[in-house]
């Protein structure tokens, strides 16, 4: 039996109401054509969701060190990158950072996963556009959510963005600033196609390639 998320709750209700609407609709019209076409659309729409607000349990690897940094989300790495912190967060202003970015089809399991144990030091929303995903541009422009975890020994960082995309439209968490988290456990997702980057210092040593797939809450993607 599938497994839905929570997050997704609000969507799939009004999906549901609409897919209801839409059968009872085509049940009651004489007009074969229209009939089947609104009933392939009810049961397009049911399947579709019933696929994307999936939620599959996922099994952390079983060699996982403490300072190895777990993907957030699956999807196809995209951006592997020294990049230069440009904002106040949970890094110091220009201080040299490397890049992981993941792009999340709309067949992608779309819950995100804590990358790493630790506490919540760092939480920003931010408003803004929705450019495709894959733009690189997406990163600071998109509207977006901002987390930095601060590892359980102090000594290591991780700000992870959830970036909306072109069609995501809604970027959801439950975690606030000072919340223990740990590594693998669900934290939110972001609806119907987006991006989720990741920056670590740039010491680190990654673990994954450009247009590797990689699972949240199994793939290790790098060791700090």
């Amino acid at each position: 039996m599938i497994k839905l998320t929570g997050y997704g709750k609000d969507v799939i209700i009004k999906v549901f109401i609409c897919i209801l609407i839409l059968t009872l609709t085509g049940l009651f019209l004489n007009n074969d054509i229209i009939k089947f076409l609104l009933i392939g659309i009810s049961v397009f729409l049911c399947l579709f969701t019933l696929y994307f607000f999936r939620d599959p349990e996922r099994k952390l690897p079983d060699e996982l060190k403490s300072n190895q940094i777990i993907s957030p989300a699956d999807g196809k790495v995209v951006v592997i990158a020294d990049v230069v912190n440009k904002e106040k967060n949970i890094f110091e202003i220009d201080e040299q950072l490397k890049q992981i970015s993941i792009f999340l089809s709309p067949m992608n399991v779309h819950v995100n996963r804590i990358p790493i144990n630790g506490f919540v030091k760092f939480i920003k929303y931010v408003k803004g556009d929705y450019i495709v995903a894959f733009d690189p541009k997406s990163s600071e422009r998109n509207e977006r959510s901002e987390i930095g975890i601060l590892s359980e020994s102090k000594k290591d960082k991780v700000l992870f963005k959830q970036i909306a995309g072109f069609v995501a439209r809604r970027i959801v968490y439950d975690i606030k600033e000072g919340s223990d988290v740990k590594v693998g456990e669900r934290f939110g997702m972001i609806k119907f196609g987006s991006r989720v980057d990741i920056l670590i210092k740039r010491d680190a040593k990654i673990l994954v390639k450009i247009d590797q797939q990689v699972v949240g809450g199994e793939t290790i993607i790098a060791e700090l």
